[in-house]
């Protein structure tokens, strides 16, 4: 990758300098070439004005000689546009346009390498008179411009140190571009190859770009560390979960088969019991596993929150009761309408209620609100808020307690769970068009409130109110 780099910036230099150089000579030389024209046109003008001054061949003669010195001479055109005297070297009669000369017009031009200017010029009387009838004179001038061989051998040395100079410096640039993009790329494969604590080591003056691309790739591989420290406790936590109900159902219905159990009828309600905490467990798996392929299926509808609340913390009252937790409700404005599957919506209520249970000291409350209309980036939603006052979530913890699998370190005399609950909360509220939080700590002795934000219902046009505002960002 570097050689090719190194080789394709060199080739894109010398194709620039070709292009560049070759175009800026060629027309710098047909530049000085056509300055040369000009320049030569205006000197024959002015020999020109003085020709009249010729009075005698003898004069003319020395003039002649004098421009022959310059590569010019003083030439007869006849009436038939012949010309009988000898042409400075490398220039014809017909690059001179005898007819134009005739009819008393200038002419210049470029003949290979020579400029040529001619100038028609009248003779003083004396002379005149003696020559043929007709004829007419004119004075041409000649300058080599020269070729450009010399310029192509000089552009040729001065690109070659260039292109050298340049080669050294792509070398370097892509070595100091591509040396840690090599690195990086080792070090994704190791990380594919399950090293996970691999990381790319960046150095001082090293690309922006670069240096962004190594933070991505050590963060990515600290969240795959984390998912897989989280994969471990949710196998372990699950094991856990599932061997407790199990050995109580087996052990019960062991003792049944056995005909040893004291009460049979609480030895199977034992059973039962044990059997719908399996079932939940499993249901929360294949809900999660659902939710994260797109493939659960809602019935969106016009849901009260307040009946739903109230119907599923009936279902906990003795729970709460039995763990000596005060469960209670408020509701502060009846009747509320929100747009969601009222099963889900149920689900969602379940799961942070039971949430609030396992962390509580005393007391858990859910309340219905519904945000001021005063308030512009609350209008369109209800808010369902669940509060313990229980330890709290660190805030370190705060942001990914809806992750998969997190469980926050509340306290030891928290129930720890799988780690799913929440996390099907926020999937769920997410896909229902909703928003989800946490808020800690709410009170001096800590304390969480989990805050659900539902798109209210219109009863008037039949569907969720359009709001394209967040929630509110903190409730009080």
């Amino acid at each position: 990758m570097r050689r090719r780099l190194t080789v394709v910036l060199v080739l894109l230099m010398a194709g620039t300098l070709v292009a560049a150089g070759a175009g800026t000579l060629i027309i710098s030389r047909r530049a000085a070439r056509d300055d040369a024209s000009r320049q030569l046109l205006a000197q024959a003008n002015v020999f020109s004005q003085y020709s009249y001054a010729v009075r005698t061949y003898r004069k003319l003669a020395v003039v002649d000689t004098l421009l022959k010195l310059e590569g010019g001479r003083i030439i007869a055109i006849s009436p038939s546009g012949a010309i009988p005297t000898p042409l400075p070297a490398d220039l014809s009669a017909a690059e001179l346009n005898p007819q134009r000369l005739l009819h008393g017009n200038d002419v210049s031009g470029l003949s290979g390498t020579l400029a040529f200017a001619a100038v028609p010029v009248s003779l003083a009387p004396q002379i005149a008179v003696a020559a043929p009838p007709g004829r007419q004179y004119a004075i041409v001038l000649t300058r080599q411009v020269g070729s450009v061989g010399p310029s192509w051998f000089y552009f040729f040395l001065i690109s070659g140190i260039t292109l050298v100079v340049a080669a050294a410096v792509a070398a370097g640039l892509t070595r100091r571009i591509t040396r840690p993009l090599i690195e990086a790329s080792a070090v994704t494969g190791r990380i594919a190859a399950g090293e996970l604590n691999a990381r790319v080591v960046t150095k001082t003056g090293d690309y922006p770009e670069i240096v962004s691309l190594a933070e991505s790739i050590n963060s990515m591989a600290e969240r795959l560390s984390g998912a897989r420290e989280r994969e471990r406790q949710l196998l372990l936590s699950v094991s856990h979960d599932l061997r407790t109900p199990l050995t109580s159902i087996r052990g019960y219905a062991e003792a049944i088969q056995e005909g040893v159990a004291s009460d049979a009828g609480a030895a199977a309600g034992v059973i039962v019991n044990e059997s719908r905490r399996l079932e939940r467990l499993v249901a929360d798996l294949l809900d999660l596993a659902r939710l994260g392929a797109d493939r659960l299926s809602l019935h969106m509808t016009a849901t009260d929150v307040g009946d739903v609340v109230s119907e599923t913390l009936r279902g906990f009252r003795p729970t709460a009761e039995a763990a000596g937790v005060t469960l209670s409700s408020r509701d502060d404005a009846p009747g509320l309408l929100v747009a969601a599957d009222p099963d889900r919506f149920a689900q969602v209520i379940a799961n942070l209620v039971e949430n609030g249970l396992g962390f509580a000291r005393r007391a858990v409350t859910v309340s219905v609100v519904s945000p001021p209309s005063s308030v512009p980036p609350a209008v369109g939603y209800v808010l369902v808020l669940v509060e313990d006052d229980g330890p709290g979530i660190a805030s370190e913890d705060l942001g990914r307690v809806f992750d998969r699998f997190y469980q926050a370190d509340r306290g030891a005399a928290a129930r720890r769970g799988v780690g799913l609950g929440l996390s099907i909360v926020a999937e769920l509220v997410r896909a229902m068009g909703g928003h989800v939080r946490a808020e800690s700590p709410i009170a001096d002795g800590g304390g969480t409130r989990m805050v659900v934000a539902l798109r209210a219902w219109s009863t008037a046009s039949g569907g969720p109110l359009d709001s394209g505002s967040q929630p509110l960002g903190g409730v009080t």
